[in-house]
Formats: structure tokens, sequence, C-alpha cells
């Protein structure tokens, strides 16, 4: 369930709604799963030594909740070897496939195929440029808490690395998805406002409509595309951080379709196969303008 900080003071205008740092709530209401929770499908889940790393990684976001100071990781040689996999898989599919703005952003980020990125590091440009916050977190959080937290320009971001055993896989999201696929999006000020509208809905809805952005965010900020250079381009992150997801996004078996707002917060997905059908935005000014439309019906 949510806390009540996270539920208070709703705006009730789209249209002028902004954020100011006196409007924050404590990162300690943060709700979250238990660490020591993994998934069975998990690669690590019967690897001690793997589940004493990783929770010694997501402990750092406990004490990011105390103090407000994100801790740097000091990342393991075998932690860096996946990142380099990983990076080193997606090299020429980013190239081809990925938005413009995501191959410019990535790089002015300082995100390299060489060593896994800082937050600290990504936070400080972040801020410098639409006023994006991260805050480590050590698990999952509910839908209506992650998205609430993007109202305040905030993205709750793993730390920890996927299982070298499966370097291509991960069945939570870890800092391959966040750094490689989520982070680069929100220097985008369209993008980043968008998605500041998605967490101010998230605030406002009903358990419905919550099931309605969920999709949203799913076929859009997870899974979307966008039309640019004369073709269509990745931008999401379920996409830009998996070399197995961005071949599928782009060959024969999916169907990609204009967006349409209400098709899209009514279409079920399942997340654990991959998807025979994906959505694409001319701009991301029109997602934008799109989803304004759609929050004020919740007004």
């Amino acid at each position: 369930m949510v806390t009540d900080t996270l539920l208070t003071s709703k705006p009730d205008s789209i249209a002028n709604f902004r954020i100011e740092t006196e409007d924050l709530p404590e990162f300690e209401d943060m709700p979250f799963e238990d660490i020591e929770e993994l998934p069975l499908e998990h690669p690590g889940a019967k690897d001690p030594v793997y589940r004493e790393r990783r929770d010694y990684i997501a402990g750092l976001a406990k004490k990011f909740r105390e103090t407000g100071v994100i801790t740097d990781v000091d990342y393991t040689e075998e932690e860096q070897s996946v990142w380099r996999f990983v990076s080193a898989e997606l090299e020429e599919l980013h190239q081809q496939k990925a938005s413009p703005f995501y191959l410019k952003a990535k790089k002015n980020l300082g995100i390299s195929n060489d060593r896994i990125p800082q937050l600290t590091e990504m936070n400080k440009k972040l801020g410098e440029t639409t006023g994006f916050r991260l805050a480590p977190i050590e698990g999952l959080v509910d839908t209506r808490a992650f998205l609430s937290w993007l109202s305040w320009r905030t993205m709750l971001s793993t730390q920890y690395i996927r299982h070298h055993s499966r370097p291509g896989y991960t069945p939570e999201p870890d800092i391959v998805h966040e750094a490689m696929g989520h982070i680069p999006m929100f220097t985008n000020q369209a993008f980043a406002d968008y998605s500041q509208m998605v967490g101010h809905a998230a605030r406002l809805a009903t358990d419905e409509q919550i099931d309605q952005l969920g999709r949203l965010y799913w076929f859009t900020i997870e899974f979307g595309l966008v039309e640019a250079e004369g073709d269509i381009k990745a931008y999401g992150a379920g996409l830009l951080s998996s070399f197995k997801e961005m071949k599928h996004a782009f060959s024969d078996e999916v169907e990609r379709r204009e967006f349409n707002l209400e098709e899209v917060i009514n279409h079920d997905f399942d997340y654990s196969h991959m998807q025979p059908i994906l959505y694409v935005v001319p701009t991301y000014d029109f997602l934008k303008e799109e989803t304004r439309r759609y929050i004020e019906t919740m007004m």
C-alpha cells in the first residue's frame, strides 16, 4: 500500500501542476518489497554469495532514506564484466534502432560500455538538464508508489546488477535496466514532463485508473517506439536494455501500431512474454499532450 505521505496535498489541476522543493515528501516514507525475497526464477536466488552482495547494495538504499545522500557502489570486476557484456551486445542495435535523442543523451550522461555508471554522476547531470532526480531503492514497489514518485520528478532506481550466469536476462529491474534503459530519456524535457504527469495522475487515480496508467507506462516508458529520421526507433527502457527485446521489436513477429491512448490504456499485457503489439508515437511532445488530456478527465 502507499503511505499517506504519498497521497497528501493532491493538486487539482494539471495545467498549473509544478513541484517545488518544499513539496517533496521524505524518502524514508517510500514503501518497498522485502529485499530478502528474490523470485524463484531469479538466476541468483540460490546463490548465497550473490544474495549477500545484492542485499549489501540494497542496504545502501536504506541508508539513503536515512541521510538523503546517494552512496556510490564499488562494483566488483565480475559485476563490471556483466555490464560490459550487455553493453557490447546492445551497441550495434542501439546505433541502428535506438532513438537519436537516446543516443545523444547516453553520451552526454557519460554512460559508456566500459563501466557501470554511478547514480551520483547521472543524478547531477539530470538535475542540470530537466530537474529530474534519482533515488536508490532496494527492490520493487507497487505501481501506484513507483509512479507517484515520478510526480516529484524522481525516479526510483536500483543499483545492484543481474546474476553473472545469465547476463542477458533479469526478472527484476537492475542497474543495467535503469542506466541503459530509463535514465537517458529523462534528459528530454518533453519526456520528463510526460513522466511527471503520469506520476501526477497516479496520485489522483482510482484503482481502475492505476491499472490503466500501468498499461500506459508499459507501452511507452518501458516498450515505446517513436518516429525519427524517417524510421521507427526505440525509446522504451525494456527495449533499450535487452538485446532480445530490441531484436524482437523490429522483427516481423511484432505488429507496430500508431499510438492511440484509449487503446493503450485498455490493452492488457503479459510481462513474462515478448510483446506481439507495440505502439509508435510521432513525437514526445505528442505523447505529453495526449497524456495531459487524459489526466484532465480524471480531475
